[in-house]
This record gives structure tokens, C-alpha cells and sequence, in this order.
């Protein structure tokens, strides 16, 4: 039996790391401000930028519009702690309505 945490672990937070780096790519931010925003490094970023990891699933219009809307939250928080709810809210969204 795999716990909803360990499901999300392995699928569902890749993949909101992926469309998050992109978004906020897309939102100005450089490759490393978002490595610093979202915890990871640069190369991670690099890899979901060019769909090397995560991100390859196509995903529902109302899901893009919650990462474009916590991308914008993400640019303004200063807080280490802020970003982390911020995506785990995401994900426990995403595991109660479903990613795409």
C-alpha cells in the first residue's frame, strides 16, 4: 500500500516543480532566482525547462491557472516558509482534485 505523501513524492510534486519552474521562468524570474525560490538547483530547473524531468503531462486548464496564480504568489514571497505552504497546498489540491 503506497501512502497519498509517498504517491506525491514521486509524481505529483515533480510535477508541480516542473510547471512552477517554467511559470515563473515565464514570469521573468532567472533560472537561478527560481533554483532559490523553489529550493532546488539551477540544473533541476534547467532539466524541467526542457522536459527532462517532470512535467510531461498535459494538464487541465483550471491546473495551469493554479500554477500561474501560485507562480505569482511564489515571485512575491521572500519567505522560505510562505513558498513551502504555497506548494504544499498545491499538492494537496492537486491529490483531492486530481493534476490534470
Amino acid at each position: 500500500m503506497k501512502l497519498p505523501c509517498e504517491i506525491a513524492l514521486w509524481y505529483t510534486l515533480p510535477q508541480i516543480r516542473a510547471d512552477l519552474a517554467r511559470e515563473l521562468v515565464k514570469q521573468g524570474l532567472s533560472q537561478k532566482e527560481v533554483a532559490e525560490k523553489l529550493g532546488i538547483t539551477p540544473s533541476a530547473v534547467s532539466q524541467y525547462l526542457h522536459r527532462k524531468r517532470g512535467g510531461k503531462i498535459r494538464m487541465s486548464k483550471d491546473y495551469r491557472e493554479r500554477m500561474e496564480r501560485t507562480a505569482q504568489d511564489i515571485k512575491k514571497s521572500p519567505n522560505e516558509s510562505d513558498i513551502s505552504k504555497l506548494i504544499c497546498k498545491c499538492c494537496v489540491e492537486n491529490r483531492t482534485t486530481g493534476l490534470g
